[in-house]
């Protein structure tokens, strides 16, 4: 497989060509100039020195916090992202579309059966995003640092219909065909130890699930993707807008 490097989201890609007074294409220049913004300093300590910590709050009901079902997250991947791509093979003619993403400082990829590890440029900006936004969370509230787990990302055709064999809850219209949607797991990190330290504490009580949540729900609450929570596959399942 081939494997492009670049962050610059510029031009989008879309499966469909939206006309110029179309919604969605309307809102994701708005994301892209909130997302162009300078990121704030941490701040990790008051004016007289003191630690500066947040309390986990959590978002209440998943399903509730995280109701956008698969129909509204398709319109948004149809638009702004690419075509589905047949299988594989296929896939190296959209390598002028698509940027591959890999274990790096913020997240890392999982082992993948059914997917590829390329998103739209759009997307993998998010996905470093929320990545970011989750190890400053971790760090305004003490918590170890822990870095995000993809463990879904680009779907051929093929994929699609290897997967629906083995999971008959998978959708045939998956957003992930379109390059604009990856799944983060909830029950699992990857904890960052330093060689120096061979008592790092581990947290396994469903506060990193918690300091996630609370990232995705100010995202979505921007506008700036839309978010599934996924129980059986222990996963939000997110699409960039």
């Amino acid at each position: 497989m081939f494997c492009s490097k670049g962050d610059n989201d510029s031009t989008h890609t879309p499966a469909s060509q939206p006309s110029p007074t179309d919604t969605i294409l309307k809102h994701s220049r708005h994301v892209d100039g909130l997302l162009s913004h300078p990121r704030k300093p941490l701040v990790m300590n008051d004016k007289n020195g003191n630690p500066v910590k947040t309390k986990i709050t959590g978002v209440g009901d998943y399903n509730e916090a995280f109701p956008d079902m698969n129909d509204i997250q398709l319109a948004t991947a149809t638009r702004l992202g690419i075509d589905r791509i047949a299988n594989r093979e296929a896939a190296h003619h959209s390598k002028d579309k698509l940027v591959c993403i890999t274990d790096n400082p913020y997240y890392r990829v999982h082992h993948l059966s059914h997917s590829i590890p390329y998103l739209v440029p759009r997307a993998q900006r998010l996905l470093t995003e929320i990545s970011r936004n989750f190890i400053d969370s971790l760090q305004r509230k003490g918590l170890p640092f822990y870095k995000l787990i993809v463990t879904s990302v680009l779907r051929t055709e093929e994929d699609v219909r290897r997967l629906r064999r083995v999971n008959c809850n998978a959708s045939e219209n998956s957003c992930h065909q379109h390059g604009t949607t990856f799944d983060i797991c909830y029950n699992s990190f990857h904890r960052v130890i330093s060689p120096n330290d061979s008592e790092a504490k581990q947290v396994w009580d469903g506060r990193l699930k918690d300091v996630l949540a609370e990232v995705l729900r100010d995202l979505r609450n921007q506008g700036v993707c839309y978010v599934r929570y996924e129980a059986r596959q222990a996963c939000f399942h997110i699409t960039a807008r």
